[in-house]
């Protein structure tokens, strides 16, 4: 998984601003268990590409495996609000069916 890591890197020398090659590399640190290096770079992805929708739905999932449940509605809400703006549906239902049944394992103890 760490040359993995080191491949993405060489990637994004080429390329610093390209979102779906920063994308896999976040889910690569989650998978090593970095868990805090994972978080910083969603939030960087976040910030430099509110409208990669995909940055929404794995961050949540990362707050979702530490158990950070508001932390992960939070980054729901940011994103289907995102999805709404810029109309982007696809998106929107694939964070809205999730972020559904998390208000629903709170509200209920499911």
């Amino acid at each position: 998984m760490i040359n993995r890591i080191k491949q993405l890197q060489a990637f994004l020398k080429n390329d610093i601003n390209n979102s779906s090659m920063k994308y896999p590399m976040k889910l690569e640190y989650v998978e090593v268990k970095e868990t805090n290096i994972a978080r910083d770079c969603f939030l960087k992805l976040i910030k430099e590409d509110k409208n990669y929708g995909a940055s929404y739905y794995q961050f949540q999932k990362l707050y979702e495996s530490l158990n950070k449940l508001e932390e992960a509605k939070g980054i729901y809400k940011n994103g289907i609000e995102t999805a709404q703006q810029i109309e982007n549906k696809k998106t929107l239902l694939e964070l809205q069916e999730p972020y559904n049944i998390l208000i629903e394992i709170e509200e209920y103890g499911y």
